[in-house]
């Protein structure tokens, strides 16, 4: 069946970027600059209080995947340090902190190959494009795709930190689409997750397109079509219409 595509939504982790190698480390070097960063600002911290913020993610990560509700690493943080600290939160300065953290995963992320040509391409051919992306903080994603360059191809970057709903809840698809006005017949989404992209998307209404450089047989969730690189789209989106 033919579609008239006219808007393609994007995921970012692990869709247009991809780590450059593994999250533990980072994690821990990123922890270390959090704390010292808290700590300069005047905060009182308990001795371990980089392994009880991680614990604290560790439960708003389950949370969030079974309400699909964003409660962001932001109140995680801040309602954490309330608790060892009795006077009123500088909210600046938990800000400050968490961007120091975030300097040290950003630096851990790459763009994928083929990503800023796709999206030219896609662009040049008229599509309106937009990023919908899970994630827990809204500076943060929006600083990955400034610094990659890439941010300038969407009329939008919407998060599920800004937004408060995550991927597969349909309220973060009705708002993505909500930007241009369009139907959902008309939009396509691409990402990598089954379930948060391809699921939601399908619920949605939206044609689902997974990307899966390594092979598109361990996809849970069965997508509209799926792409092993990003340079496929064109032709793909071309095909349906």
């Amino acid at each position: 069946m033919s579609r008239f595509i006219r808007a393609v939504l994007f995921d970012l982790g692990g869709t247009l970027m991809r780590p450059r190698g593994p999250w533990e480390p980072v994690e821990a070097r990123a922890d270390k600059e959090l704390v010292n960063s808290l700590a300069e600002s005047g905060f009182d911290l308990p001795p371990d209080f980089a392994g009880g913020f991680r614990w604290r993610l560790s439960r708003y990560y389950r949370e969030r995947e079974q309400n699909l509700f964003e409660t962001t690493y932001f109140s995680v943080l801040r309602e954490l340090l309330a608790e060892h600290n009795p006077e009123p939160i500088n909210d600046a300065r938990v800000r400050l902190s968490l961007d120091a953290l975030y300097a040290v995963t950003q630096a851990n992320w790459q763009l994928e190959k083929d990503a800023a040509l796709t999206l030219r391409m896609l662009e040049s051919a008229g599509y309106r494009l937009g990023l919908v992306s899970n994630a827990g903080d809204d500076k943060d994603v929006k600083t990955l795709a400034r610094r990659f360059r890439i941010e300038g191809f969407f009329d939008f970057i919407l998060t599920s930190a800004a937004c408060s709903y995550r991927k597969p809840h349909p309220r973060i698809f009705e708002l993505a689409l909500a930007h241009w006005g369009f139907p959902s017949s008309e939009a396509a989404m691409v990402g990598d997750m089954p379930e948060a992209d391809i699921l939601g998307a399908q619920q949605a209404g939206i044609y689902s397109i997974l990307f899966a450089p390594d092979s598109a047989a361990t996809a849970s969730v069965r997508p509209d079509a799926f792409v092993s690189r990003l340079l496929d789209l064109p032709e793909l989106l071309n095909r349906l219409t």
